[in-house]
């Protein structure tokens, strides 16, 4: 038995305390998926190393037989996962098991909801798998040595799970790591051949590196000679899973539980994947790719700069675990495999980006996700909705970032309308054109801050009156996106708070005739206006985009919208200076009381309120609302008096 030497005892991170106390005691109703986390993990060490070892082949260190071995002791109670690859150094195993190896701690925390469902999902979200053993086990020991060094560096871990782990140099003949699990007193279960044997066919079936098992024992003979001779023998060990890379099986041969579970192996995730696509490619451009869409959002997702990609291999070695160049930045969210020959296989990211067929890969891929989610779209409109829900406003980013797929990504976009009556995002493009009224040329829609504000605009009121559908844009990316789109099947986009209103043909020449003569009868209104409000506005002008509302405020064609603005502004940015204009309507009873107001005074205050009302039906907010109150309240006590 080796000694131990540089023995030391450490607190866990304060994140991993909790989130070990959570698991113990109100996570994972299904305890037997530790497995297939540790397995998952004893498979990337193998992949690490064969990638490593492109450059280094002396890692192997004369074993280049890569494996992983489960094996138990039911007297002892302790069931053990053992692989040979890549292995840990000392400060390896402390940063990766006494911390959360990743950003957002604080973020996992504070998403956590005490429904066991729920969190157990976002365990997975935050790569923190190895924690599991501690569902089963009270003590749990790992034995590790780094590919390379010497048998004296090796590391001993330990810990209960309590709090602390010491941590102990140690000695190990062969690389790689040996996690030894303690099971704890009820959990005998595992400690049993079938038992594990039925758990890596149901999880861990996929892992391309065998996973070894002792046979099973023979029957017991009656000559004690020959037992005898049989139990001097040493255990022989088979494969019992597969171990044949998942994507490049037929699609025939593989079960929709043999992807889902691939799927959680190359995710970390514990939930459902929402669909997939698997396809082979052969040709100049050979590949074999396994895509997956996620049934949740990461917690980072709208961190432009996490890490991000799909697991690249070449020839079915392991080149790079988040390879960012095959997809664009707004399908950051998809998970999957490109198994590519077209590559040399001492890639690296620098090669990566200077070669041609990485581009066509990147093309054909991004193509193929698209298709993915546009046969989604039609086939299942629920869960459609419940992908949109999760990942449709970074879908948004694509018109602007991908010209070439621009039309395949406005196909997939949803909308809030007026045709609905509710806050749901189901509209697609293709819907609202196939129910555009005769003679109507434009796709119109509203952006505002929230549905409530959208739904309720003064600028909408002619279309409900028309029965003219309007989009109705509430995400914080929405002003900026449609600023990158010009229109669709032919259709131009038109944002109905912006410049002079032409609804076309939609509306009759006598209508047309009978706006033009409203707008001559209040020409002197017009110019007592103008001065009155020329610090605020822009100009004032006779409307016919008002049923109800006495006016509102329309902004230049080419102006700042309110919501893009408010953005620039909360971001500290400097926005450009413009004034509204102040559209009245000549048909509301306030507009002919104003018209009549004698008093100067008088109605400068009126003509005040109403650009204040408008101001704040538009969203906007007052300059001056105590200014605003004081008018109001002057108004107020004359009626009352």
């Amino acid at each position: 038995m080796s000694t131990e030497t540089q023995k030391e005892t450490l607190g866990f991170q304060t994140e991993v305390k909790q989130l070990l106390h959570l698991m113990v005691h109100s996570l994972y109703s299904n305890k037997e998926i530790f497995l297939r986390e540790l397995i998952s993990n004893a498979s990337d060490a193998a992949e690490k190393l064969r990638f490593e070892a492109l450059e280094k082949g002396d890692l192997y260190e004369g074993d280049s037989e890569l494996k992983i071995r489960v094996s138990f002791d039911k007297e002892a109670k302790t069931v053990t996962i053992e692989d040979n690859g890549i292995g840990m150094s000392r400060e390896e195993v402390i940063e990766h098991l006494g911390t959360i190896a990743k950003s957002g701690t604080a973020s996992f925390l504070s998403n956590l909801t005490g429904d066991q469902s729920k969190d157990s999902q976002l365990i997975g979200q935050f790569g923190v798998g190895f924690y599991s053993a501690f569902i089963v086990a009270d003590q749990v020991d790992v034995f590790t040595r780094r590919a390379g060094a010497g048998i004296s560096d090796a590391v001993h871990w330990s810990s209960r799970g309590e709090g602390e782990f010491t941590i102990a140099s140690t000695e190990k003949a062969g690389r790689g790591t040996r996690i030894v699990l303690h099971l704890k007193e009820g959990e005998e279960e595992f400690a049993d051949g079938w038992r594990l044997r039925s758990l890596v066919r149901k999880y861990s079936d996929h892992i391309a590196f065998p996973v070894l098992m002792e046979k099973e024992a023979a029957p017991v003979v009656d000559d004690a000679e020959e037992k005898s001779e049989t139990e001097s023998k040493a255990p022989e060990f088979e494969a019992v899973n597969s171990a044949t890379a998942l994507w490049t099986r037929s699609k025939g041969d593989l079960k929709d539980e043999e992807y889902q579970e691939f799927y959680k192996h190359i995710s970390h995730d514990y939930s459902e994947p929402l669909t997939w696509a698997h396809n082979k490619v052969e040709g100049s451009l050979e590949y074999t790719s396994l895509l997956y869409v996620p049934g949740h959002a990461p917690f980072d997702l709208w961190n432009r700069e996490a890490p991000r990609g799909l697991k690249l291999y070449v020839q079915r070695v392991f080149i790079m675990d988040q390879a960012d160049q095959f997809l664009p930045l707004y399908l950051r969210f998809i998970k999957g495999v490109v198994d590519s020959n077209n590559l040399s296989l001492n890639v690296s990211r620098e090669i990566l980006q200077r070669d041609p067929s990485v581009d066509k890969l990147r093309s054909a891929l991004t193509k193929r996700v698209l298709d993915m989610l546009s046969k989604l779209a039609k086939s299942d409109a629920e869960k459609y909705a419940g992908f949109w829900k999760e990942f449709g406003q970074v879908l948004k980013e694509g018109p602007a970032e991908d010209y070439a797929n621009r039309d395949k990504i406005l196909k997939l976009l949803r909308f809030a309308s007026t045709h609905t009556g509710t806050a749901d995002q189901s509209v697609g493009l293709e819907d609202y054109v196939a129910r555009m009224k005769e003679g109507q040329e434009k796709i119109f829609y509203v952006v505002a801050d929230n549905y409530n504000t959208a739904k309720s605009s003064p600028h909408l009121e002619i279309f409900r009156k028309k029965g003219i559908e309007v989009l109705l844009l509430t995400d914080r990316i929405d002003e900026w996106m449609m600023s990158q789109l010009f229109d669709f099947e032919g259709k131009s986009f038109q944002d109905v708070t912006k410049g002079e209103l032409n609804l076309g043909e939609v509306e009759s020449e006598e209508e047309k005739k009978q706006q033009e003569e409203s707008a001559k009868q209040l020409e002197g209104l017009l110019e007592r206006l103008k001065p009155v409000l020329e610090a605020r506005v822009s100009d004032v002008r006779v409307t016919h985009r008002l049923t109800d509302s006495p006016a509102c405020l329309v902004l230049g064609d080419y102006d700042m919208g309110l919501q893009m603005r408010k953005i620039m502004e909360a971001a500290g940015q400097k926005v450009p200076d413009s004034k509204p204009i102040f559209e009245i309507n000549p048909e509301h009873p306030l507009i002919n009381k104003l018209d009549q107001e004698p008093d100067e005074a008088r109605f400068a205050d009126l003509a005040l309120i109403l650009l204040d009302q408008a101001d704040l039906a538009a969203g906007g907010q007052l300059d001056d609302p105590a200014a605003y109150t004081a008018r109001l309240n002057k108004l107020l006590l004359e009626l009352s008096a």
